[in-house]
């Protein structure tokens, strides 16, 4: 009958899966870095939007027709755009260079979701494997807008697949070789442990000897307590009870030899008690060497015991180290992660501030480009002396508004840049200085005005104006960052209207900060969990669960104070942080 080698039937079932495993993966990376390829071209189109819709809207409005056309030859250029179509306002093309794409497969996604408005536009083409950015062209003049037209631009999945080949070529190889080394491994590890076990156990079965059974006991294969071990003690006993059995025949027989020797006694009585003696003799011997194999049998025993735990102290020691040494390397990881989620809150808000200056600047540069407009309408008018109160008091009112808009905006992107700046450069140092907690927190939440700006939140502050203390300013500011974004992405999702509420006390020298918002509010499970790291309720929506534990770190270790969290599901989540003024350190 053949046989079936259980090590290699698991070995084929566990490899089975683990290929599907790595194919389905594999598969997933790939689609992961192509939809990402194509993001990335997407904000390239929109990057060349920005660099190039001012000279298109201008040459388009003035009509220079072959200005329009140069500036779509020299985009078309560019090797991710495989085509450009520019349209007047009546949807004329005035230049249509490189791939179009047909209009029954062209798809039209308004960005803003409405597509009847002149805003932007996403386009895509099923058939041509084309996809694109659309965005209208429009001139101010005057304060006025006006759009003359429209700009398509085109991008192809040959774009992507080029930019992305090598890193399929790399996912493939490296699950390749993951594979064949994961094989290699499987083979060896079943092989060691199961296979040869089980050949080396059925050889020394099969050399049992009756008449030595003590010789055919099972010797230590390894020192490890599984199924094979049980097996080998389990066999190791049947021997010792044939054994025992054996040497009860031995007996038996010896007393049927001392039966006989007792009715020899009436005819041979020397012979007899000779006879007697040399039983009684023979039995103490056979005793004398139960007992030194009994005694053999022990040493051995204990010998092999004490094999076994030498071995497991060793194996105890060794891994104590290792753990050891794993915890160490945590430890700085999670340092190196914690400092790496401060400095991400950072660039997050570093990135929305750039963008909400760009607003004013850009208002005020259109102010400008107004103000030179009419000066040089005003020297022409003065060069052919056309000068009339009229047009001076024309000139006047329209530069005092133009300044105005200008001077407005100035201010604006100069005031929201201070507050960042304050409080970009307090997070990244460790100083401890003198803040007026009143105009401070002002300068967070101005700070913070990016992500504000699109909800109906409220914040409310209730501080003293003149409440002064000396602390380590960077750490009041990523304590209240990390709280108000928390409230915003997770108390108030799917709120509105939330409102937060903030209060500092000054008793003497103690420093008492509540923080309160009306948001979704904790379980008391997730509160238990509030301040672990790597806690976290939006998992899958990509938090990270470390913005809790940095804000339970800093007022511990840098504020040597107290946090403690309070909260009723639907009644929002409450803070309350106390701290010492520093100023003794300072002085």
């Amino acid at each position: 009958m053949k046989t079936t080698s259980l090590s290699r039937k698991l070995l084929t079932r566990v490899l089975s899966f683990y290929f599907v495993l790595t194919f389905l993966v594999t598969c997933v990376q790939i689609g992961a870095e192509y939809i990402n390829t194509k993001s990335h071209i997407t904000s390239e189109l929109l990057t060349l939007e920005k660099t190039f819709s001012g000279s298109l809207t201008r040459a388009v409005w003035e009509l220079n027709t072959q200005q329009a056309i140069d500036i779509a030859d020299g985009l078309v250029a560019i090797p991710m755009i495989k085509g450009i179509t520019v349209l007047d306002e009546n949807s004329q093309i005035i230049a249509q260079l490189g791939s179009v794409a047909d209009d029954d497969t062209l798809n039209i996604e308004s960005i803003d979701g409405d597509t009847n408005s002149n805003e932007y536009f996403n386009v895509t083409s099923g058939i041509d494997g084309l996809f694109g950015h659309s965005f209208p062209l429009i001139f101010e003049f005057s304060g006025r807008t006006t759009k003359v037209g429209s700009v398509t631009l085109l991008s192809s999945n040959e774009v992507i697949f080029n930019r992305i080949q090598v890193g399929i070529y790399f996912l493939i190889g490296n699950a390749m070789v993951k594979t064949a080394a994961l094989v290699l491994l499987f083979s060896i590890a079943f092989s060691n442990l199961l296979t040869n076990p089980l050949n080396e156990l059925t050889e020394q079965i099969n050399q049992f000897d009756l008449d030595d059974p003590e010789a055919s006991k099972l010797h230590v294969i390894n020192y490890e307590n599984n199924e094979l071990n049980i097996l080998q003690n389990a066999y190791n006993n049947l021997i010792d009870e044939l054994i025992i059995y054996k040497e009860q025949l031995a007996l038996a027989q010896s007393k049927v030899i001392s039966a006989n020797s007792k009715l020899d006694e009436q005819n041979l009585m020397l012979e007899q008690e000779v006879a007697r003696k040399t039983s009684s003799l023979s039995t103490t011997m056979l005793k004398m060497e139960m007992q030194q194999r009994e005694l053999l049998e022990q040493q051995k025993k204990l010998q092999a015991e004490n094999n076994r735990r030498s071995s497991t102290e060793k194996t105890l020691i060794e891994t104590n180290h290792e753990l050891k040494s794993y915890i160490l390397e945590l430890n700085k990881a999670q340092e190196r992660l914690l400092d790496a989620e401060k400095m991400a809150v950072l660039g997050n808000i570093s990135a929305e501030v750039s963008h909400e200056v760009n607003t004013p600047i850009g208002v005020s540069i259109t102010s400008t480009s107004y103000l030179a407009d009419l000066l040089a309408k005003l020297k022409v008018d003065i060069e052919d002396n056309k000068l009339s109160k009229r047009l001076l008091n024309e000139f006047t009112n329209n530069s005092a508004q133009g300044l105005n808009l200008l001077l407005n905006n100035l201010e604006r992107a100069s005031e929201l840049v201070t507050s960042y700046k304050q409080v970009a450069v307090d997070q990244i140092s460790d100083k401890i200085r003198k803040v007026n907690f009143n105009k401070y927190l002002n300068e967070i939440i101005r700070s913070l005005h990016p992500k504000l700006k699109r909800t109906h939140h409220t914040i409310n502050i209730d501080c003293p104006e003149s409440s002064e203390v000396y602390c380590h300013a960077g750490a009041i500011s990523q304590i209240f960052t990390n709280l108000i974004i928390n409230s915003i992405t997770h108390g108030f999702k799917g709120i509105n209207d939330g409102v937060i509420d903030i209060a500092v006390q000054l008793n003497g020298e103690h420093v008492h900060m509540i923080y309160q918002d009306n948001g979704h509010g904790l379980s008391e499970e997730q509160l238990a969990h509030l301040f672990d790291a790597f806690y976290t309720t939006s998992e899958n929506q990509g938090g990270t669960g470390l913005g809790t534990h940095i804000v339970h770190e800093l007022v511990n270790d840098t504020l040597n104070g107290s946090v403690t969290a309070s909260s009723t599901p639907g009644m929002g989540l409450r803070y309350d942080i106390k701290f010492d003024n520093m100023q003794r350190v300072i002085s």
